[in-house]
């Protein structure tokens, strides 16, 4: 009777700490949506246009993942660097690159947040910044809102 007793009290704090271990891992606020109307390039994958959802991958900034609400196939992780801001934006922004009809995620934009995350661009992005330097263009720098 001891024996059954103690393997339910064991079973039920496995099962508790599996619940609270993914709760915890979810810092409040880190979760942010986007409606994106163009297909753009996040590390070398194309990702369709669609209603996106970043957030942290674990509880350091750093680590982002963007997925597609309505395909969760369409997802990439990524790796970013802290960017100062000039001011506190009070809603959150999502920033692109563009070059010519080719979009590269650029900036994720915390809202209440000095200190935004930056992608190291890629070898392709850094190419056609090449291409459009020797035309002496520049890329358009386009920024949605969060939600």
């Amino acid at each position: 009777m001891k024996k059954q007793i103690f393997n339910v009290l064991v079973t039920g704090c496995l099962l508790a700490l599996m619940l609270a271990v993914p709760a915890s891992a979810q810092e409040p606020g880190t979760a942010m949506r986007a409606d994106i109307p163009f297909d753009f390039i996040v590390r070398g994958k194309t990702l369709p246009a669609g209603n996106y959802e970043i957030e942290r991958i674990n509880d350091s900034p750093e680590g982002l993942i963007i997925r597609n609400i309505n395909d969760k196939h369409d997802h990439a992780m990524f790796e970013t660097l802290s960017v100062e801001t000039r001011i506190t934006p009070s809603t959150g922004e999502i920033v692109f690159h563009r070059y010519g009809d080719s979009y590269f995620l650029a900036e994720v934009l915390t809202p209440g947040e000095q200190i935004g995350r930056e992608l190291v661009p890629s070898r392709a992005e850094r190419q056609l910044k090449r291409e459009l330097a020797s035309n002496k263009t520049e890329a358009e720098t386009v920024a949605l809102a969060l939600y």
